[in-house]
């Protein structure tokens, strides 16, 4: 492996973990909004660390929903966090019991795109523990910038906040989609099936709900179709 293959991949894990890591005051704000005093809160992001469910639970809280509801909601959009984990366990095929937990809490979205889209596998378990280790020390300390006062932001730098994972996002996927990647066309099928999915069901489902019905549109868009035998 070397050397400026590893820079590349430590550039690009923690320059995506320090932008989504960023996000975790929009997370404290919203926390402070529904109620959570400043501890719940760093709780939350200390032991749940998956932002979808995180947003989803105190959305429910703040809406005013039950607890056993808004746990339901995080659980819910925690359910993806399994699949990628079987995606990475022969990746990461972590040894020992604080190692197999360590990679299991940081199983989410991110890090698994980033050890995905690696070269090898050594890369991609370099990509992991660095994208991991990163958001999950700037989410950590953003919640509690968050939960301590970026609940007064105004409305400019709270849509700021919102563009930052899509842009991260679309940032990781855009080179997979161009024509000299390989696989670019199953690449694009999966990125429009998933996106026109989630976009048509918005406005008619709780939030979240869409992402895991995209990942079921994702699975069929991109699964490998049989070569035709030859006659």
């Amino acid at each position: 492996m070397s050397d400026p293959a590893r820079s590349t991949v430590l550039r690009d894990a923690i320059g995506l973990g320090v932008a989504v890591g960023l996000y975790g005051i929009a997370f404290g704000a919203a926390a402070d909004a529904a109620g959570l005093d400043v501890w719940q809160a760093m709780t939350l992001s200390a032991l749940m660390f998956t932002g979808a469910s995180q947003f989803a639970m105190v959305g429910v809280l703040g809406a005013g929903g039950s607890a056993p509801a808004a746990v339901g909601s995080a659980l819910l959009l925690g359910t993806r966090n399994t699949v990628y984990g079987v995606r990475m366990a022969p990746v990461l095929a972590p040894r020992g019991l604080l190692r197999r937990a360590g990679a299991a809490h940081w199983v989410i979205d991110e890090t698994t795109a980033m050890a995905v889209a690696a070269p090898d596998r050594e890369l991609g378990r370099l990509a992991f523990w660095a994208t991991g280790a990163t958001i999950y020390l700037g989410w950590n300390a953003m919640t509690l910038v968050g939960a301590l006062g970026a609940s007064g932001l105004g409305s400019t730098a709270e849509a700021a906040l919102d563009s930052v994972v899509p842009a991260a996002f679309l940032a990781l996927l855009w080179p997979r989609l161009r024509k000299g990647s390989a696989e670019a066309a199953v690449q694009r099928r999966v990125a429009v099936g998933g996106a026109v999915v989630a976009l048509a069901l918005t406005p008619f489902v709780p939030a979240g709900v869409q992402v895991i019905a995209a990942v079921v549109a994702v699975a069929l868009a991109g699964r490998p179709r049989t070569a035709e035998r030859p006659t």
